[in-house]
């Protein structure tokens, strides 16, 4: 049975994201899973390969939102800091977890070192969860899922996440593509931002577009809000602004 969650954090750690030596590509395919399973995600970090620093911003994370994913730092080398992060943000120990020991020595065979055994490295109590199609089992600590940083791993496990969670409604979007520039919308759109406070109210320009030059975007989890707040704006603007209702 899935885990109703309402709201989710990402951590991205590693040094080599905030120096520019490797570009972060996990944060989206993440907001898109959430929402398409009806979880708000709420806040995005980046942080440095630092023990203190991570812990404290786990601990953090973990108690604001209610699913907390974190990427990158769970492999042998000493940049890999991610599980002891974890452990020590719920005062746990790190463990050596036998079934991941198994999986290790059935993946690199008679080449298992010591240094491939640390990928069977847990936070105490976390517990493995599994989803068909997805060999390797993700370790999870109350609230907190610890993926890897590598990007076609990060995506593959998402699919052990969909498993395992859901939010209480699935997320509706409406649009309105426009012939009007932004700032020429700004009256129309406080008005309505004011009037439908429960509907979240996008404004994305398109500068060099040549099919239209403003989408508004609205959403929600209830349909007939959603299309009063786009009726209200629809019914502010001239028909020849509208290029597509969508």
């Amino acid at each position: 049975m899935s885990t109703v969650v309402e709201t989710a954090a990402f951590l991205a750690i590693g040094n080599e994201l905030l120096s520019g030596k490797v570009i972060e590509a996990n944060l989206a395919p993440l907001a898109k899973t959430l929402r398409s399973l009806g979880i708000q995600l709420q806040a995005a970090e980046i942080l440095m390969d630092d023990v203190p620093t991570l812990a404290r911003a786990i601990a953090r994370l973990s108690a604001a939102h209610g699913l907390l994913v974190t990427s990158g730092g769970v492999g042998p080398t000493h940049d890999d800091v991610t599980i002891e992060a974890v452990a020590r943000a719920f005062g746990r120990k790190v463990v050596r977890e036998p079934t991941l020991v198994e999986l290790v020595q059935q993946t690199f065979g008679d080449k298992t070192s010591d240094a491939h055994l640390r990928f069977a490295d847990i936070p105490e109590g976390a517990e493995l969860r599994r989803a068909p199609d997805v060999s390797w089992p993700t370790p999870v600590v109350d609230n907190v899922w610890i993926l890897p940083g590598v990007p076609e791993v990060f995506r593959m496990k998402l699919a052990t996440l969909r498993s395992w969670v859901k939010g209480p409604k699935p997320f509706i979007t409406r649009a309105l593509v426009l012939l009007r520039d932004e700032v020429d919308l700004k009256d129309a759109l406080d008005a309505v931002v004011a009037a439908h406070p429960d509907i979240s109210i996008g404004s994305y320009p398109a500068l060099f577009n040549p099919r239209y030059r403003t989408r508004i975007t609205f959403d929600g989890t209830d349909d007939a809000a959603i299309q009063a707040a786009l009726e209200d704006l629809r019914a502010r603007l001239e028909p020849s602004a509208i290029v597509d209702v969508e």
